[in-house]
């Protein structure tokens, strides 16, 4: 993943922004809108978005206008600028890159991308992390300060420990939304993730933009998460479970296989490559669908096992299923095996029990833990067995390649 710092045209001036972006080719862009007050570096946009490229989406995460290191000053800002701001990202991505099929937003950016999502045609998903049904809801931050606000205009308030001012127009505006005719006329895929333990913004509202909207309509329970989802291991969840969700609705997230004139047979294992990466590659093995490539040390994106990987993998599959199928015809008291295997290359003369002598050879280092109540002697014969695997001996016969063009 590499994140690149741009800037764009607001509503009241430039507005500072990051795109995060995967190795590689972007299958498609998303648009993040942070919550209220925060910026675009909070937790759970920068490590949302951050997940989501290494997932092959591109995301822009921006400071909204006033905020963060964009310009112009919050006091003059509202929910209605808030969505201008949002349409002004989504056009810059359209002019500048690609324009974006998916939104996601959190606390009040969600309510902000359920209200603009219809002004923006090419977006097919939005989802939501921990944001309110009302806009109205962010005014219980300073609650005791509304007629103060509504009496002077203008009035600084304590929100999450710093002063912002805020006016008279700000309030007026969330308690004008009418967010539950928008969601009803959403007409798009929608995904409400939240915190049933949510201190912040309650799971009602939740329950209340859920019922508003129409299908397809999808909730995630986010136990044991925060608002802000301080815990990384939230953000990567909810962005690992907006990519799978939205290739159901976004089919530039489902990877087809490039066209060809091969076609893998039943235990044919068949492999495309991906351009215009130079590495990356599409494998259908037996049916089952993965990918290969090269770290991003070697130039590649490092979204799948390289080469060796697959080998090293396939090894040690291999012996411990072997090791499993004995011990069970054997009935012996094996409750499980893990295999740890490494590749290198040394030079033939450091190799004191090789053939060769010159060159280099190859050497996998296959490590075997056996857990279960067996003895010292059925410990030893399942090593021994380990190297009856059948792609064990494989490796350790002559293997001849036959390769034709197609």
């Amino acid at each position: 993943m590499r994140s690149e710092k741009v800037m764009f045209e607001g509503t009241s001036g430039q507005l500072a922004a990051r795109l995060d972006l995967p190795v590689g080719a972007p299958l498609m862009y998303a648009l993040f809108a942070h919550c209220f007050t925060c910026s675009k570096e909070v937790f759970a946009a920068s490590r949302v978005a951050g997940a989501l490229a290494n997932l092959g989406i591109a995301t822009l995460r921006f400071d909204f206008t006033g905020l963060g290191e964009s310009d112009g000053e919050f006091e003059n800002t509202n929910f209605t600028s808030n969505i201008a701001d949002l349409l002004c990202a989504a056009e810059f991505l359209a002019e500048k890159y690609e324009a974006p099929k998916l939104l996601i937003g959190h606390s009040l950016g969600g309510a902000a991308v359920l209200a603009a999502a219809s002004e923006i045609p090419d977006a097919k998903a939005v989802a939501t992390i921990g944001a309110p049904f009302d806009p109205a809801h962010v005014g219980q931050h300073f609650v005791d300060q509304h007629e103060k606000i509504k009496k002077e205009g203008v009035v600084k308030v304590d929100i999450g420990g710093r002063p912002f001012n805020v006016s008279r127009q700000f309030l007026e505006d969330i308690e004008d939304q009418k967010q539950a005719d928008k969601l009803g006329k959403l007409r798009k895929a929608l995904l409400v993730f939240h915190s049933p333990i949510d201190n912040v913004v309650g799971i009602n509202n939740a329950t209340n933009i859920f019922v508003a909207a129409k299908h397809p309509k999808s909730f995630i329970s986010l136990d044991k998460a925060d608002h802000l989802l301080s815990r990384k291991q939230d953000s990567q969840y909810v962005a690992e479970v907006i990519a799978s969700w939205a290739k159901r609705y976004i089919p530039d997230l489902s990877r087809s296989l490039p066209k060809t004139g091969l076609r893998a047979g039943e235990g044919d294992t068949l492999v495309i490559g991906a351009p215009p990466e130079k590495f990356l590659q599409y494998v259908d093995s037996s049916g089952h669908s993965l990918l290969s490539d090269e770290p991003l040390d070697y130039g590649g994106t490092n979204r799948g096992p390289s080469p060796y990987d697959l080998l090293l993998s396939g090894l040690g599959a291999c012996t411990s299923m072997t090791i499993r199928m004995y011990a069970d015809r054997k009935k012996w008291p094996l409750e499980n095996v893990a295999v740890r295997l490494s590749h290198k290359k040394i030079h033939a003369k450091d190799c004191a029990d090789c053939e060769e002598k010159t060159g280099k050879i190859d050497v996998i280092d296959r490590e075997i833990e056996l857990t279960g109540e067996l003895s010292d002697e059925q410990k030893d014969r399942l090593m021994e067995i380990a190297d009856r695997c059948p792609v064990h001996q494989t490796l350790h016969s002559e293997v001849k390649i036959n390769t034709v063009m197609a």
